[in-house]
């Protein structure tokens, strides 16, 4: 898979090339356009067959939010275009998978070349109740390729050597594998209160974390002011 973004756009679409049997697993409702040798499939996001596979399909997205299909683009010969667009406005950034593998949160994933996989990693019950890192499972990826991620507003890549760092969990995109995290409230339940400042994500060791510079759940409250409700 290779990708092009136009730099002259400001919330640039993602134009993907594929030869003759190439595959890629895109985001259910990103596409934008694709030329005529290009086939799109739908699949039901999860392993096995028959009655069990829509079953696990329909539970993991019924407590992780996760969609319970996944469509899959194929080339039927060389040259084929494929133009992705994400949910929200905002940045989009490659990760290469092989030595580095990553977790990512709800909504960050975008595109992952067909000879890399990701499978759904159940978490504990407390990080799960605090939720915004896929609520009873994570993605986490697999194998080896260009997996894309995208974020609301701007990317920033944060590296950590044998440190640790506390982020906002509504800013949190994507984080390497190698780092242990934890999910909890910050200074506990009524200082957040007080501080406004809510669930966060505290990350130890060596690895990479990925932030966004917008937080959708407070956009959204900020436009919820401007909607006018039924008396």
């Amino acid at each position: 898979m290779r990708f092009s973004m136009d730099s002259n756009m400001q919330f640039p679409l993602v134009e993907l090339s594929l030869n003759q049997g190439e595959t890629v697993f895109i985001q259910r409702g990103s596409m934008v356009y694709h030329t005529p040798n290009v086939t799109l499939n739908t699949q039901l996001n999860a392993s096995g067959s028959g009655l069990g596979r829509f079953v696990k399909a329909v539970g993991r997205s019924m407590v992780s939010g996760e969609s319970t299909f996944i469509t899959q683009a194929v080339a039927q010969s060389d040259n084929g275009y494929l133009a992705l667009a994400p949910d929200a406005p905002g940045q989009v950034i490659p990760l290469q998978l092989g030595e580095k593998q990553y977790r990512l949160n709800d909504g960050a994933f975008l595109a992952l070349d067909g000879t890399a996989y990701y499978t759904m990693e159940r978490q504990s019950v407390g990080k799960a109740l605090f939720g915004g890192q896929g609520g009873f499972f994570v993605m986490t990826t697999q194998g080896q390729g260009t997996l894309l991620a995208n974020a609301f507003g701007s990317i920033k890549k944060l590296e950590l050597h044998n440190q640790e760092v506390t982020i906002d969990n509504a800013h949190v995109v994507a984080w390497s594998q190698s780092l242990n995290y934890h999910v909890h409230l910050e200074n506990g339940f009524w200082q957040s209160i007080g501080t406004g400042e809510g669930v966060v994500n505290t990350f130890q060791g060596t690895g990479e974390v990925y932030v966004q510079s917008l937080n959708l759940q407070t956009f959204a409250g900020s436009l919820s002011k401007f909607i006018p409700r039924s008396s």
